[in-house]
């Protein structure tokens, strides 16, 4: 008898099922008699709610988490959320403007509580989430990046970074977002190709003797010049030194100066020198002692030093620019050019090179250290050498951002005096108004959510974690900042292992954005087709470190899947009298060949687990649930349920190889296999329950059921192509020469039957029929059927034509095979044994059919 409907219904499934596992406690760590092995989630932004990227990222340190607390270890899998600096600031900032106030009008405080409301409120939306995603985390080690215990840790790395000179304050060129009004770090600016134009101006000589042309992209810029600039070997300006020129269309004098960092071939050699606007001119100016003045202010707009321009915004005023002193006749020449301009991966706007006073992380000896020392294998291997190309010459990390919502800095100042420290110095000093940069605080991820710098029981036992998995975009955001943190303060990489994955991309293999409206809600496809069927798709249709194409069909045909091992389970249930029936030895070869490919496919699937292969061992098991045990051992034991000798064995097999099949599909789709295992099972839940191990194998049993499959599937091919209907019986005389297999394939002769839906069956060892019969040959078994009504002549002599150059092509493919040096002197004996007992085969099976030939002659 069975409980379980006739169809998969995924809602009625999955309803309840996750508050059930809370409610029990199976996601909670702490048992001190297992081997910990630990997973933190990389932190969701609180800007909004989940993608369909987070649910792969998700979905993949689930499995690992999964499997790896059924294998017996006490598995953390640690949830939290990211504050997001800039973009979660900019969400409060629109929703302020929508209501008719700015952060101004509230002032920090009354701004931060508008904050903090928005990150309870997405907080919850992200907990939903994770729930309908069926990620087993343990809630009781939540973390969010602002959190009063990460806050300390973040002024602790500060404070002890800048006590070691590697953070320092300073005037630099920075990425400004005119947008956001804060400064980015260099890898915050995605930079693109983009179409624009090269402008060439004339400065007229204060002398008036004519002027020299310089070009430039940015126009704009020019109120900040402080030099036209010329290579000192470039002898087209030998007679132009010490000359002053004017900032087009305004009486502004400045000089012209010699520097080899002139390129001579681009443009015309002579370039313009705006310290403030560009970061080799701030080096130049640096060499020259030049002023460095601003001539924008902070959004974008014009200052002062733009005259008639003031307050326009840069481009505006760069149109307007062009168009003055084209009427001037101060614009040489304009010209169409590609540029690979910098935008603000944060809002989207043009970058603005900008000299700031800004806080810096000097990077030279903390890259040199994190490459020499660190030890993390990445997966796939070829994203170490991303992430030590990154670290090699890297720039210094600006971390201050002009930002209210994130760790803010614990600098004070009075007057030119400066404090780093913790808590005010006193009367009169003033805290610095800018936080941290987001990825500061992440970096210390991996171990200030176990309680660092404390010397924590959670840290000592978590810490270093076992696997992080997130995106290859992020590698230089994120994984190289806590290598890097990981190795400076605590002495060992934050993790062993970097699982890398790529992007989801849309059907077409377009990145998904809301620009081209392709995106996809992860709880619109749960809403249409469960969880289990997004979470299978997600995982098994791309290899590490490759993108995914999201393909609806894809996500059917897992639900399709899962419709089938429901299915299974229905069928066994309804024919199991007893769940705790026990296995006998006296095991038929059907039953021995299940068993065997059942210790196989443990194996295999255990090996592809490990190395983090979730397509390959969701492959080998598909096939074997589907072509292996529904196609084949199920149909077989229909016929053994239903002899009293058999029963019992039968149903305890069926049992045994449903359990594990469940079980190394639960990191997959842990819903549906949780409710089938309590089909079968009196144990709570499948996910603490054993994962589990390879049992008997018997590789010739293995060897006997492959050739029984064989013949079966020749003579079903046999009636396809001649149009014999399936229920018509055939006269089948089975001829096998080897005592061995003679005597076991004799033993399943009521299934050969049955399958072969053979009226007279006979298997010997030398043929007995006298009749016209048509031979289809196997390695171990020669298969005779009566063709009476079922094969003219011609047909069965284009049969075996076709058979013999298929073992000619094989023959010559196994003597290639086996007379190449290379491939005996590294294959394994077992290999080239096999290798050389096919050859045999084929040219056994060669002889029969080409002797079977001459009759036709």
């Amino acid at each position: 008898m069975t409980n379980l409907k006739t169809k998969y219904d995924f809602k009625e499934v999955e309803e309840g099922r996750y508050q059930i596992w809370l409610k029990n406690n199976y996601f909670k760590t702490g048992d001190k008699s297992k081997k910990p092995f630990t997973v933190v989630i990389p932190p969701p932004n609180v800007t909004g709610k989940l993608h369909l990227g987070h649910a792969w990222d998700n979905t993949l340190q689930d499995i690992i988490i999964r499997r790896k607390r059924m294998m017996g270890y006490d598995a953390l899998y640690l949830p939290g959320k990211d504050h997001a600096g800039i973009a979660t600031q900019a969400k409060v900032d629109e929703r302020l403007r929508a209501q008719g106030i700015s952060r101004y009008d509230l002032g920090r405080e009354g701004f931060l509580k508008q904050a903090w409301a928005w990150k309870d409120e997405y907080a919850n939306h992200i907990n939903d989430q994770w729930a309908a995603l069926g990620n087993s985390l343990d809630y009781s080690k939540e973390r969010f990046t602002l959190d009063d215990d990460l806050n300390k840790a973040v002024n602790h790395v500060f404070l002890k970074m800048y006590e070691k000179g590697y953070i320092y304050r300073g005037h630099r060129i920075i990425n400004w977002d005119v947008e956001a009004k804060t400064a980015l770090s260099n890898i915050e600016v995605e930079h693109e190709e983009t179409q624009g134009k090269l402008y060439y101006f004339r400065y007229p000589f204060v002398d008036g003797s004519g002027f020299l042309v310089i070009a430039t992209t940015r126009p704009e810029t020019m109120f900040a010049d402080q030099a036209l600039m010329i290579h000192p070997e470039d002898q087209r300006y030998a007679q132009m030194i010490a000359k002053k020129v004017y900032i087009p269309g305004t009486k502004r004098e400045i000089p012209v100066i010699l520097d080899s960092y002139v390129d001579m071939s681009f443009g015309t050699g002579v370039v313009k020198v705006t310290p403030a606007h560009d970061a080799n001119d701030f080096e130049v100016a640096k060499r020259h002692r030049l002023a460095m003045p601003l001539c924008m202010h902070e959004d974008g707009t014009m200052n002062e030093l733009a005259h008639q321009y003031e307050g326009l915004d840069r481009f505006e005023c760069r149109h307007q620019l062009v168009q003055d002193l084209t009427v001037m006749n101060l614009v040489d020449k304009i010209e169409d050019y590609t540029n690979n301009l910098g935008y603000s991966e944060r809002t989207g706007v043009v970058v603005e090179p900008r000299l700031s006073l800004q806080w810096f992380v000097k990077m030279d000896q903390i890259a040199k250290e994190a490459l020499e020392k660190s030890k993390s294998k990445f997966i796939p291997s070829r994203f170490k050498k991303i992430f030590a190309n990154w670290m090699t010459d890297t720039q210094d990390w600006c971390i201050s951002r002009q930002l209210w919502w994130g760790h803010r800095i614990p600098a004070w100042y009075k007057g030119d005096q400066v404090k780093v420290q913790i808590e005010s110095p006193g009367e009169g000093w003033l805290q610095d108004d800018d936080v941290l940069d987001t990825w500061f605080s992440s970096a210390l991820w991996p171990f200030s959510t176990l309680g660092w710098p404390k010397e924590t029981e959670d840290f000592k036992r978590y810490y270093p974690t076992d696997v992080m998995v997130t995106g290859y975009d992020i590698i230089f955001f994120w994984v190289a900042r806590m290598i890097f943190q990981g190795l400076e303060f605590t002495g060992k990489d934050p993790f062993d292992k970097v699982l890398i994955h790529g992007l989801i991309r849309d059907k077409e293999g377009r990145k998904m954005s809301k620009s081209l409206g392709n995106g996809v809600d992860p709880m619109d496809v749960i809403a249409e087709y469960g969880v289990d069927a997004l979470r299978y798709f997600l995982t098994t249709n791309s290899a590490p470190g490759a993108d995914l194409r999201y393909e609806e069909e894809k996500v059917e045909s897992s639900w399709n899947f899962i419709n089938k091992l429901w299915n299974i389970t229905r069928f066994i249930t309804m024919n199991i009298d007893d769940i705790h029936v026990k296995m006998e030895d006296d095991l038929a070869l059907h039953d021995r060949w299940i068993l065997s490919r059942l210790s196989e496919v443990i194996t295999e699937a255990d090996y592809n687990y490990e190395k983090f292969e979730f397509g390959e061992a969701s492959r080998t098991l598909y096939n074997f649930i589907w072509e292996e045990f529904a196609n084949w051992y199920v149909e077989f034991a229909k016929l053994s349920l239903q002899n009293e000798k058999t029963r019992k064995n039968t149903q305890a097999i069926l049992l045994y190889v449903l359990k594990a099949v469940l079980k190394m599909m639960h990191p997959f789709i842990p819903f549906v296999t949780d409710k089938l295992f309590l089909e079968i099972s009196d144990e709570p839940s499948i996910m603490i329950s054993d994962w589990p191990k390879a049992g008997l194998l018997d590789k010739a049993s293995i060897e006997y059921f492959k050739e029984l499959m064989d013949t079966i599937v020749k003579v079903r091919n046999l009636r396809s192509e001649n149009n014999v209907v399936p229920s018509k019986p055939l006269d089948i005389h089975l001829v096998i020469e080897d005592p061995k297999y003679f005597e076991i394939l004799s033993e399943e002769g009521e299934y050969f039957k049955k399958f072969l839906n053979a009226e007279h069956l006979v298997i010997e060892k030398e043929l007995s029929s006298q009749k016209e019969t048509i031979l289809l040959v196997g390695s171990k078994v020669l298969t005779y059927v009566d063709k009476s009504g079922i094969i003219d002549p011609e047909k069965e002599k284009e049969a075996l034509l076709k058979q013999k150059v298929t073992l000619e092509n094989e023959i010559k493919r196994s003597e290639a095979l086996l007379s190449n040096q290379a491939f005996i002197s590294k294959a394994l004996k077992q290999k080239l044994d096999l290798e050389k007992e096919k050859f045999k085969d084929y040219q056994k099976q060669y002889e029969i059919v080409v002797e079977k030939l001459k009759s036709y002659v």
